[in-house]
């Protein structure tokens, strides 16, 4: 299992850095921005919504990285009390639950189209917002306290 999640992580991630010059159109996300729109606010958050995506996605290769140095560090560190191992055992769990959450919300992220109207798209997208800047904060807090652990 943890192995499937690990290659999903990876085919997506080499999938998004595939696809990082190609415009938000090409992306399957665009729908709902059309060239006429491109100056809107639905536009302007839309963007800022994928900036934010965009800024903590290469961090699951530090995830990855970090989670191997763990358990590594449980493997290879016979002193480290039982308290120690299980600490560092939830560290990990906090990395993969931050990585699986950012992969969940990819999945999910789907802006409706114009044809819905202007209003409903940006709710959608304010809602989205706050989702993926959770996810950012998760990443981050759980790179961090993985950092020290190390």
């Amino acid at each position: 299992m943890k192995n499937t999640n690990l290659l999903m992580t990876l085919l997506v991630c080499v999938v998004l850095f595939a696809c990082g010059g190609k415009t938000h159109e090409n992306e399957g996300h665009g729908e709902m921005i059309s060239d006429a729109d491109s100056s809107s606010g639905n536009r302007l958050l839309y963007d800022k919504v994928m900036k934010v995506h965009n800024e903590v996605m290469p961090k699951l290769d530090d995830i990855y990285s970090l989670k191997e140095k763990l358990k590594n560090k449980i493997a290879n560190t016979p002193s480290l009390s039982d308290a120690q191992k299980k600490e560092i055992d939830l560290t990990i769990s906090q990395l993969d639950s931050a990585s699986e959450n950012m992969m969940v919300w990819m999945r999910k992220f789907n802006p409706p189209p114009d044809s819905l109207g202007e209003e409903k798209a940006r709710e959608y997208l304010e809602s989205e917002m706050e989702k993926v800047q959770k996810v950012k904060a998760d990443i981050l807090e759980s790179i961090e306290k993985a950092t020290m652990e190390n």
